[in-house]
């Protein structure tokens, strides 16, 4: 091997080592949330099992998947617990470019730094989606009183509770998305209960967002709720 070959090979273990380290700092974040904690000491050894990956997901999703996990030092084993992994991930349409479950069962670093670097840009986006929501309710009722309205907090889902809302967000194909958005079916309880809170004032009655709003009542209730100026 020549000596820009091996420049080049240094630098490229330079960089696997900079990025292992990287992660396993990463996960072992959201590890530690457990009880009884888990720690990461070799990334590329430690996750050929499916286990560390799966406590990941659990952590990142607030789905169920260890339950499926199944301890075995025989390599089938190994590969059918990290394709449950994978198949989690791919339910809910995340691209897996070049990553395989052989490929992680022998921790091959190129493809195991690929599914956990995957795995962060996913948490990014969650991140990035609940505070939007935060900030586009706080703007939308910033102007409104607060003893009629509800809160963006009412709204938005708890800080603890990002996990949660990544694993409702994400529907599992072949499943209706409405049925699977449970964060989007709180927000509607929680608006309805504001409807009826204000409508009630003037002895409207409203259920749901369908049949009671039909006669017009409701929605003159509501504006007169807001500002009775409107309907003088």
């Amino acid at each position: 091997m020549g000596e820009k070959a091996q420049r080049i090979q240094q630098l490229k273990d330079e960089r696997e080592a900079v990025q292992k380290r990287t992660f396993t700092r990463w996960m072992n974040v959201f590890l530690q949330r457990r009880e009884p904690p888990i720690e990461v000491y070799d990334l590329f050894t430690d996750i050929q099992d499916g286990r560390i990956l799966m406590a990941l997901l659990e952590e990142l999703s607030g789905c169920q998947l260890l339950y499926r996990f199944r301890s075995s030092s025989h390599r089938i084993f190994r590969l059918n617990n990290i394709s449950k992994a994978l198949a989690f991930l791919d339910d809910r349409h995340v691209k897996l470019l070049g990553i395989d479950a052989s490929g992680i069962a022998d921790g091959t670093p190129s493809v195991v730094l690929n599914l956990i670097w995957t795995m962060i840009c996913i948490s990014r986006q969650v991140k990035e989606v609940t505070a939007g929501l935060q900030r586009h309710l706080s703007s939308s009722l910033s102007s409104l009183s607060t003893s009629s309205y509800p809160s963006s907090s009412d709204l938005s889902p708890p800080p603890n509770d990002i996990g949660s809302y990544f694993c409702s967000t994400l529907p599992s194909k072949g499943k209706k998305a409405a049925k699977d958005l449970k964060y989007h079916g709180k927000s509607i309880k929680t608006l309805l209960r504001w409807v009826q809170r204000c409508t009630s004032k003037f002895g409207v009655e409203v259920h749901d967002f369908g049949r009671s709003w039909r006669s017009g009542l409701a929605f003159l209730a509501m504006i007169k709720s807001i500002n009775t100026a409107w309907l003088t």
